[in-house]
């Protein structure tokens, strides 16, 4: 499979995620979800390593490189219930779509070249998801200050691009499955640990439970896929693809919750792929 199948393999399983925790979210604390969630992803990654993959010793960078795209991933998916949290929907995922901008400019930054049409694509691409994202927002409620949205919102995009970034350059000096444990366990312990100091639930109820679990296994695919690509060609394009997660995850509440769509919503989902299909050719 290539970078970009990889990522896109991430946004489906991503975009499932995100319809589940839509009406989890009436029932179960977040603390709980995101415990939950990430205690299964880590229970999976070590099942799979343990199987599949034969145990060596990792570089030291490989390590610290791991360890620091875990302290990330937990900074994002903070910086993203947060925002979600004050809304509204047409500012924060925008917003946050954006990451895959930081991470192609990270990568152009590290010498991999990038030509002029090929940003174009990621930008046709982050626009045609956050056009899909603003028009799913018919929400006329009272709102917060925006300026700590728009903060939280920023601290999501630069946490997913870090995670990537690092876990990717990770797996470009080791094997990826023991790196993308690391990765796991790493940010596990750190949301244990802020969740246990600020006296948050984490234990969700029974009848949440089959759903986070299905979330879990679907948040550790993703989150393998996309680190996976740090050892392909063009692996920028992985992070790039991912983000169509919350264009999916409007489609996939569409089919299974009955949610409407509008012609511009398809008009955006029609932009944002023509982006993708111009980088996979």
């Amino acid at each position: 499979m290539s970078a970009l199948a990889f990522g896109l393999v991430a946004a489906l399983c991503w975009g499932f995620h995100d319809v589940c925790a839509r009406f989890l979210s009436q029932r179960t604390a977040i603390s709980s979800c995101m415990f939950t969630v990430l205690l299964i992803g880590l229970i999976f990654h070590s099942v799979l390593t343990l199987t599949t993959s034969t145990i060596e010793p990792m570089p030291k960078s490989a390590v610290y490189l791991s360890i620091g795209s875990g302290i990330f991933f937990v900074i994002a998916t903070f910086g993203l219930y947060y925002a979600f949290q004050r809304g509204p929907v047409r500012l924060v995922s925008p917003l946050i779509a954006g990451y895959p901008i930081i991470s192609v400019g990270w990568a152009v930054f590290l010498g991999d070249p990038v030509s002029g049409f090929q940003w174009l694509a990621v930008i046709i691409i982050v626009a045609g998801v956050s056009i899909v994202a603003v028009l799913s927002d018919s929400s006329d409620d009272d709102i917060p200050p925006i300026g700590l949205t728009i903060v939280f919102s920023i601290i999501a995009a630069i946490g997913f691009a870090g995670t990537f970034a690092l876990g990717q350059s990770a797996s470009a000096l080791s094997d990826d499955m023991p790196n993308t444990l690391v990765t796991r366990l790493t940010a596990f312990l750190f949301l244990a640990t802020i969740l246990i100091l600020l006296k948050q639930p984490i234990w969700p109820n029974r009848q949440s439970l089959p759903w986070l679990i299905a979330m879990g296994l679907a948040d550790g695919i993703a989150l393998m896929c996309v680190l996976s690509a740090g050892a392909l060609p063009d692996a920028k394009y992985a992070s790039v693809a991912s983000s169509l997660f919350g264009m999916l995850t409007i489609i996939l509440a569409w089919i299974f919750l009955r949610e409407r769509m509008t012609k511009s919503q398809w008009a955006g989902c029609a932009v944002a792929f023509l982006g993708v299909g111009y980088l996979a050719v």
